[in-house]
């Protein structure tokens, strides 16, 4: 449950000092972290949907030399997909899983966070990452069906949603759940006005990158794939606090998975 208890005041910091953080924390890219702390941890979450752009255009970028390779579209989304983990080393990815393995333990929270933070994955995650995976291939590969455009479309969205995802997971009010790590570094440290305008944020890009692709209808299709993507991250956003008491760098990761697969999955269908 939410906290009522506004944090104190953390400062202020710079939008390179938070694109630094976002780009040093969220992608094997040499960044340096000019500053470790809470104000660039709030500035680095607020800026995060910046990751995103990058990172998709690069996936979309890479599906497209394969397509004019003579690839199919299926091999081209492959590639899309595994874009995105290499440059995040993962962790996105191993969040989703460990989150699925503590969600699935049906133990006390102290006990589901010890599982969370085992290095093994148990069944629960590997069935989770398996079906998330495919679900996200098979998405892109639909849209890379309708042309290059419509699939590179997808790619960027999903990818900006998924970390604008992060900043609302980091919005004043959702606590952490352990006193260390990236988790604990990056809770509460967004205010609700500024996570509220990270989402209309990605959510206008969304619709923009629809229209930039192809027939104006789209345009609905794509923004609601981001409102829907943003809504089941929400929803699991919640379900995590309510189980383990607050988020960990494990649930940050599984919030942006989950708000990028929905994105691809909706999109494709609309």
């Amino acid at each position: 449950m939410e906290s009522s208890s506004p944090p104190a005041d953390i400062g202020s910091a710079s939008v390179p000092e938070g694109l630094r953080f976002a780009f040093g924390t969220l992608t094997v890219l040499p960044v340096s972290v000019a500053r470790w702390d809470r104000a660039a941890a709030r500035a680095g979450m607020v800026c995060a949907p910046v990751v995103g752009l990058v990172v998709g255009v690069v996936a979309a970028a890479i599906g497209g030399v394969l397509l004019v390779c003579g690839a199919s579209p299926l091999l081209a989304a492959v590639a899309t997909v595994a874009v995105p983990a290499v440059l995040t080393r993962g962790l996105h990815l191993d969040g989703l899983a460990d989150v699925a393995d503590g969600l699935g333990s049906g133990r006390p929270a102290e006990e589901a966070l010890r599982v969370m933070k085992q290095s093994d994955i148990g069944p629960f995650g590997v069935l989770t990452l398996v079906f998330t995976l495919l679900g996200q291939v098979a998405a892109v590969a639909a849209l890379y069906a309708e042309g290059w455009a419509a699939g590179a479309a997808g790619a960027v969205a999903s990818a900006v949603v998924a970390r604008g995802a992060l900043a609302l997971a980091s919005r004043e009010g959702v606590p952490a759940a352990r006193p260390e790590g990236l988790g604990a570094a990056v809770a509460e440290t967004v205010p609700r006005g500024a996570a509220l305008g990270a989402a209309l944020g990605v959510t206008g890009c969304c619709a923009g990158l629809a229209l930039a692709a192809g027939p104006v209808g789209r345009v609905a299709g794509f923004a609601a794939a981001a409102v829907l993507g943003l809504c089941a991250a929400e929803g699991l956003l919640r379900r995590c606090v309510r189980r383990f008491g607050g988020v960990t760098g494990d649930v940050f990761g599984a919030v942006a998975e989950t708000a990028g697969c929905c994105v691809l999955v909706v999109a494709a269908v609309l």
